[in-house]
């Protein structure tokens, strides 16, 4: 077991908080803190749920990194809805969603052999 902090796939996570932080202080009061914080806590709950991933084995680690996956769907709409209502630029959108994607990506691969390895 790494150490969580020295996974990539929770650098990614920490560099989709970050930015998704610095664009919700240049929202619209009615958006930031009603939009913007959903979206950065989801962003927060992913970098949770990848060192609850990091920490557990057999299939609560399969679970956990399930989650991860369904809260970076979640932010990937939020960003979608914030992008509709012009909060962002399309190059701010399209920066975070390669995060998210790769974000996906990697827990993809980590839960594909997370659930082929045996429960330790």
């Amino acid at each position: 077991m790494a150490i969580a902090q020295h996974l990539p796939i929770y650098k990614q996570a920490g560099a989709l908080a970050k930015l998704v932080a610095d664009l919700v202080k240049n929202w619209r009061r009615d958006f930031k803190r009603t939009l913007g914080d959903k979206v950065l806590n989801e962003c927060l709950d992913v970098s949770i749920l990848i060192f609850r991933a990091n920490t557990a084995s057999g299939q609560q680690r399969v679970d956990f990194i399930q989650q991860t996956l369904e809260r970076i769907q979640i932010v990937e709409l939020m960003l979608r809805l914030a992008a509709d209502l012009m909060l962002v630029t399309p190059e701010q959108h399209g920066t975070a969603i390669k995060i998210t994607d790769d974000i996906g990506r990697q827990a993809t691969g980590w839960k594909r052999n997370a659930a082929t390895s045996p429960a330790v």
